[in-house]
């Protein structure tokens, strides 16, 4: 199978339109795999005083719905290129994952190709890199992974902190047993983008602070750090005394241009269609061929009300290893089986919640065709019904699960799909989940199945 891309001359100018007056000029240096921006994301403008803009990548599964196996892809691409460029190995794999992710994902296999010589330890970043990272050490066939969190558990405390300065939720913790840390072993930090890179310089920090080593890679599917940027990698490799590579798709420079006209407003609301939609819940328990486990740590909210329902082990938050996946992935699929046979739309979309994203995303892959999977998001954008926009539709509501936390979702145009699963990690009252199904309805959507992974719907 052979890259239909064809290598463009570097480096490569190009002026993207964000919003008004608002533009980004990009000038593209490294591309390894021929991919064009257009492959990868549009552009929106984010209401964030730190950042007005923002890369909407048409990979992830987050705000732009994707076919669900294109975003297991992105990960095994990624995995694929940090060999290439990190170990110097070449799999054999790389025609293949590159054919299959210019075809939608048609020909690609979900399995590990990553020699088990190779162990490192990966991290996603919550929220968006969650699933991206999962997907990336899926590849491996011998690693360790965990992602970072927003939440605040009770009963114990993170094993590290670190600070993303341009969020909207800066303070991320981490909740994994030192021993997943406590060793050499290579760090690989995974995320969706980096424009300063700041984030990776502060959890590489927070990291070496108590388990020091000499190695970390920082993988993202877009890389914008300008040259001064870059100079405080250099920087902190000779402090620490270690090396950081770095791994991405896309790498090239960024300037920001014009501005947003004053009195600019989030549209918050799709035109009022509110059809009677039909609602359900669905409960996962025992329709897995192994038993779930749990962590059993409640949760406090930001508005201090305590959960005592357990989370889920199999999603990464509190650190897995691949001796698991197989086991994972098999009662994943009879899962993402089930939910197929509850398909009464042609058109259907899965929806993940929050930092719950990898496991909603693995069950779409099994629900067969026409498919589409993204999920909700604390970054409020503006809305512009305008094709090659990044944000054409948009909804939002408390969080079920923090009615302090404003959540959004975007383009859902109305009418569009037949049938909606909407996925939770931890079960959720009908009374917190009603302002959420509200505005969902306003998409015309006839069919909506909560599905939640672990327990049962609550009672009021």
């Amino acid at each position: 199978m052979k890259n239909t891309h064809t290598l463009t001359c570097l480096p490569m100018k190009l002026t993207l339109p964000v919003l008004n007056q608002l533009t980004v000029d990009v000038q593209i240096t490294e591309n390894p795999y021929g991919l064009t921006p257009d492959d990868l994301f549009q552009m929106a403008a984010r209401m964030n005083k730190k950042r007005s803009f923002l890369f909407v990548s048409k990979v992830l599964g987050k705000h732009i719905p994707i076919n669900p196996r294109m975003g297991l892809l992105t990960g095994a691409l990624l995995a694929n290129r940090y060999m290439e460029s990190v170990k110097g190995i070449e799999t054999g794999c790389r025609e293949e994952l590159l054919f299959s992710f210019l075809n939608d994902s048609k020909y690609y296999v979900d399995e590990p190709f990553i020699d088990d010589r190779v162990n490192p330890v990966i991290i996603g970043f919550a929220e968006t890199a969650t699933a991206l990272g999962h997907a990336f050490y899926h590849s491996f066939k011998q690693a360790d992974f965990f992602h970072t969190t927003r939440e605040e558990l009770m009963g114990i405390a993170p094993v590290f902190t670190f600070e993303e300065e341009h969020s909207h939720a800066t303070s991320h913790r981490c909740y994994v047993d030192e021993s997943i840390l406590n060793n050499d072993r290579e760090i690989i930090l995974v995320d969706d983008e980096m424009t300063t890179g700041k984030t990776n310089i502060n959890i590489i920090r927070s990291i070496h602070a108590r388990f020091p080593r000499k190695m970390y890679t920082v993988v993202s599917i877009l890389d914008w750090r300008s040259e001064e940027h870059m100079q405080l990698y250099k920087n902190l490799e000779q402090e620490l005394g270690v090396t950081i590579q770095s791994v991405s798709l896309l790498k090239g420079n960024i300037q920001l241009s014009g501005a947003l006209k004053s009195g600019e407003q989030l549209a918050e609301e799709t035109e009022s269609i509110c059809c009677t939609a039909a609602v359900s819940t669905i409960n996962l328990n025992g329709r897995f061929s192994y038993e779930l486990t749990s962590i059993n740590y409640p949760s406090i909210s930001q508005d201090g009300e305590i959960n005592h329902i357990p989370f889920s082990n199999e999603t990464g938050r509190f650190g897995i290893s691949a001796a698991f996946n197989k086991r994972i992935d098999q009662s994943l699929k009879e899962a993402g089986q089930f939910l197929a046979s509850l398909r009464t739309g042609k058109k259907v979309l899965c929806l993940g919640t929050g930092e719950f994203m990898y496991v909603p995303m693995k069950l779409a892959s099994y629900m067969g065709q026409e498919v589409s999977y993204q999920s909700t998001t604390r970054s409020p954008i503006y809305i512009e019904n305008r094709e090659d926009y990044g944000a054409q539709y948009g909804i939002t509501f408390p969080n079920p699960e923090d009615w302090r936390v404003q959540h959004f979702v975007y383009n859902i145009p109305p009418n569009e799909y037949d049938q909606l699963f909407v996925f939770f990690e931890r079960a959720v009252s009908m009374g917190r989940l009603q302002p959420m199904l509200n505005e969902l309805k306003k998409t015309n959507i006839p069919d909506i199945k909560v599905v939640f992974y672990n327990g049962s719907c609550l009672n009021e």
